[in-house]
């Protein structure tokens, strides 16, 4: 049997909408930094971090449920959906710890915030979209 080319996994709708997902949330991700830009470079710094961490945990996220995706072996897709979410919050985890650890001027309140902006925004933004397209 023949593995299939990565253009027909990409064809798979709930493929299609997590990377328009990860399109939002870097679009969202620029526009933040640069709407932070004229608070100073620690807010900038601080939301850029937010903002990398966040898309970077989602596309390991996506990445790791959706490589060889097969909606039929539901059982296999629940455990690495877990696997990739257990993976994707120790990575949150090391990045922001990394963050607190080497760098002393971060603002913590634009990183968190950016970080739960890029989390939630873009998921809210693609469900509205998509419920456009399917009326």
């Amino acid at each position: 049997m023949c593995a299939p080319h990565d253009d027909d996994l990409m064809q798979q709708p709930d493929t299609l909408q997590a990377r328009k997902i990860l399109k939002i949330q870097a679009i969202l991700g620029l526009v933040s930094v640069a709407c932070a830009l004229p608070f100073g470079d620690s807010v900038a710094l601080s939301v850029l971090i937010g903002a990398g961490v966040c898309l970077l945990a989602n596309a390991l996220l996506a990445v790791w449920v959706f490589r060889d995706y097969r909606a039929q072996a539901l059982e296999r897709l629940v455990l690495r959906f877990y696997g990739a979410e257990t993976a994707k919050i120790v990575l949150i985890l090391v990045l922001f710890a990394v963050a607190f650890a080497t760098l002393d001027n971060l603002n913590i309140p634009a990183l968190l915030g950016a970080y739960f902006v890029i989390q939630v925004a873009p998921t809210l933004i693609a469900a509205q979209s998509g419920n456009r397209t399917t009326k």
